[in-house]
């Protein structure tokens, strides 16, 4: 059977469009290498997995990519935390893993070393219990929300495998992922994706084209230093030029964040004095050493964007920095910031809710409040629990 073509390359900034009439033969598609392609009409071909894929999440209500144009910026906690949270409301969710060379969802989940079925009808995701946020009472257990999983992980035949492969045999999996898997009724789609603008998430935006929704969507994730909105801000034009919309912009790792009574301190010359701090605090306020943490900023807060410096407006931004100015320069909202916290790392090292750790602690409050917003941005006409 004859199969369409996609365009190999990222298209120029005065691309007229593949669809357009004009496509290969404008003045702009000089020197472009998708040229013959569109010039010969291929690219004007949809890809029948365009319409498998609508068929096959016509069932799913809402759809979101977690991205960000930065690696090692925290995207793959953020998507496994908005998974537990927003199963944790009683949604039924989905996480999809799409990051082919490092997929990390079975860690975080807590589901690693688990092995997908796979039958006539496709392969069944590996699902996770988790308990809701509403208390069961008269003696009752509490109701367990439900979070399916699906990543390259669970289908190789040992975790450290290395996955080395070229963009074609990537784009197979991610249209075999969303052809195959079966999901059935979900809330909720969440789909963890590399870092970057590359084959990765130009296959899932295309073959997702029909079957995303006004109120579907991406989370975008950056952490404060402008080494990570310069990529950022590039992710945030890619949803721009293919017409994604952007739920909002998270920035992650913003203050450091640590309880008085798990630090370690010492002098100038390294020498421990943690015993001699704690005992000083003890005798001045006790309630000190539980009430107090100990805050600083890691990462260098970024500028705005070069392009938005100066100019006629120069008092539109005043008082915004970082993602949260970047995403006002964008016109998206931002969701929020989520602490640089040791017991994050903790939870998704166990495969746990940060919530699972202390419901009350900083980061676990932040979480909520991110899940309680993307909530509010999927179902702004039923409320946070997708009723």
């Amino acid at each position: 059977r004859r199969r369409s073509m996609a365009l190999d390359h990222p298209q120029p900034e005065n691309c007229v469009g593949p669809q357009s009439e004009e496509a290969g033969k404008a003045s702009a598609c000089e020197g472009c290498p998708n040229q013959k392609v569109c010039a010969s009409g291929a690219a004007k071909e949809e890809d029948p997995a365009v319409a498998q894929v609508a068929e096959q999440l016509a069932s799913v209500k809402r759809k979101v990519l977690v991205l960000s144009g930065k690696g090692g910026v925290g995207k793959s906690t953020v998507a496994s935390q908005l998974a537990f949270g927003l199963a944790s409301r009683g949604l039924r969710v989905g996480l999809l893993d799409i990051d082919i060379c490092g997929p990390s969802a079975p860690l975080m989940l807590g589901v690693r070393g688990e092995a997908v079925h796979s039958s006539a009808s496709g392969w069944s995701p590996v699902w996770v219990s988790v308990p809701t946020d509403a208390q069961a009472g008269d003696g009752d257990e509490a109701e367990e929300g439900e979070l399916g999983v699906m990543s390259i992980g669970f289908l190789l035949p040992d975790a450290d495998d290395a996955v080395i492969w070229r963009g074609p045999r990537k784009n197979g999996l991610i249209k075999q992922f969303l052809t195959d898997v079966e999901w059935g009724s979900l809330d909720v789609l969440l789909i963890d994706t590399p870092p970057g603008t590359s084959d990765e998430h130009i296959s899932a935006v295309q073959y997702m084209k029909r079957a995303l929704g006004e109120h579907d969507g991406a989370v975008v994730v950056s952490t404060p230093q402008e080494a990570s909105m310069a990529d950022v801000r590039k992710e945030l034009n890619f949803c721009k030029k293919t017409s994604l919309r952007v739920l909002g912009v998270v920035e992650n790792m913003a203050p450091l964040a640590v309880p008085l009574q798990h630090v370690r301190a010492v002098d100038t010359v390294g020498v421990d004095v943690t015993a001699r701090l704690l005992a000083a605090v003890r005798a001045a306020d006790p309630a000190l050493l539980n009430e107090c943490l100990l805050e600083t900023i890691v990462f260098p807060t970024g500028a705005g964007s070069p392009a938005n410096a100066g100019g006629s407006t120069p008092g539109r931004y005043a008082g915004l920095a970082g993602p949260e100015r970047m995403a006002a320069e964008f016109g998206v909202p931002f969701l929020g910031k989520l602490p640089l916290d040791p017991a994050v790392g903790r939870a998704c090292d166990a495969g746990q809710a940060i919530a699972a750790l202390g419901a009350h602690g900083r980061a676990a409050v932040a979480v909520r409040a991110l899940c309680d917003r993307v909530a509010r941005a999927l179902f702004p006409d039923v409320g946070a629990d997708g009723g």
